[in-house]
């Protein structure tokens, strides 16, 4: 607690980056995120740099010497495994359709986030379809293809019982390009789980086609928790990306140090990988989301450095602390931990770099 309350005396509020002012003046006055934090540099929390002297330090040992990535392709670079983008409104009106219902109340256009990651400092992204445009991938399709090596698609899983999701993930990944798939569990029919015969066969497709599979938990991952594993144990060359640490928050009761212990029991399954983004979603506290830090340390020593991926969650996390304010955020809490700078630089771009092998090379 000391240590947050010194951390914070020495907050300074800096103006806003013109991202973030061109994000507010799209919102619609309803929206509940109207007053936008500042974004603040991690410079202003971190007195010491971190050293791989930190005795803490670990790497998961099952990528091996002979697979590790190489130096010279990803090192320094900065890689967000998580963020959305979606077309404008006049994009949308000429040829790129919102779905019905789904029409967003933020900007996220490719102009907005290239704009945005410049500012940030970020080189490349896993951009994960959004429900905006729920299973028509066109618009990011058109993205990812102006800038292939900047962006990586992720799909969305189509669970229609007629199986035509399968067909689905397969033109998108051979065809359209796609490197991964996002599995939504509120989007399978009502009373089914992701383990029925289509989910199995989806996540089976994935792991013939060299993809990852994704879970948004968003309800908690104890709902889901069973199916992850049942999946993983049945397809154990299938991938796991956890969004945004499964939804684990800070534990407050027994129900969230449940969520927390089976978060870390997953890291028996050596295909799964935790993202550590979105981390205004699972924080209870403002930028730069200090209870977090444990949790961090946890999955660390569970996982190893090289299974966990920094993600920021953009556009949505703009208004909370700004695009910067993102990352400037995971240096905060690497810090307080004493993580050594090589697991901050595998968490901040190598992990997903080296899963995705070495798409952002230029």
């Amino acid at each position: 607690m000391a240590v947050a309350v010194a951390m914070a005396a020495r907050l300074k509020l800096v103006s806003l980056p013109s991202s973030l002012r061109s994000l507010r003046s799209s919102l619609s006055p309803s929206s509940r995120n109207s007053s936008a934090a500042p974004t603040i540099s991690a410079s202003q929390f971190i007195t010491t740099t971190t050293t791989s002297s930190n005795p803490n330090f670990k790497l998961n040992m099952a990528f091996s010497s002979s697979s590790s990535p190489s130096s010279s392709a990803t090192d320094g670079k900065v890689i967000d495994s998580h963020l959305h983008v979606w077309a404008s409104p006049q994009e949308a009106a000429a040829q790129y359709p919102y779905f019905p219902g789904q029409e967003p109340t933020l900007t996220g256009h490719l102009d907005f986030l290239l704009q945005s990651m410049e500012e940030a400092g970020v080189d490349g992204a896993l951009i994960v379809q959004p429900i905006n445009h729920k299973f028509d991938h066109s618009y990011v399709t058109s993205v990812i293809n102006k800038h292939p090596n900047k962006f990586v698609g992720c799909c969305l899983a189509n669970p229609a019982e007629d199986g035509s999701g399968i067909q689905l993930l397969e033109h998108l990944v051979t065809k359209d390009g796609y490197s991964a798939v996002r599995f939504n569990p509120y989007l399978w029919p009502s009373g089914q789980k992701m383990t029925n015969e289509v989910g199995k066969a989806l996540f089976s497709t994935a792991g013939k086609l060299g993809i990852p599979v994704g879970f948004m938990c968003m309800k908690g991952l104890s709902l889901h928790v069973e199916e992850i594993k049942e999946l993983c144990t049945e397809f154990p060359s299938t991938n796991v990306l956890l969004d945004h640490l499964g939804f684990c928050k800070p534990p407050e009761n027994e129900e969230d140090s449940l969520a927390i212990s089976q978060l870390l029991e997953l890291a028996s399954f050596p295909q799964i990988y935790v993202k550590f983004s979105a981390l205004f979603r699972v924080s209870r506290r403002p930028f730069p989301y200090q209870d977090l830090s444990h949790l961090l340390s946890q999955i660390v020593s569970s996982f190893g450095a090289n299974r966990i991926m920094w993600g920021s969650d953009f556009p949505f996390v703009v208004l909370e602390c700004g695009y910067k304010g993102a990352i400037d955020a995971v240096s905060v809490l690497a810090n307080e931990i004493s993580l050594s700078s090589t697991e901050l630089e595998w968490i901040k771009g190598k992990t997903v770099a080296h899963l995705f092998q070495h798409r952002w090379i230029s």
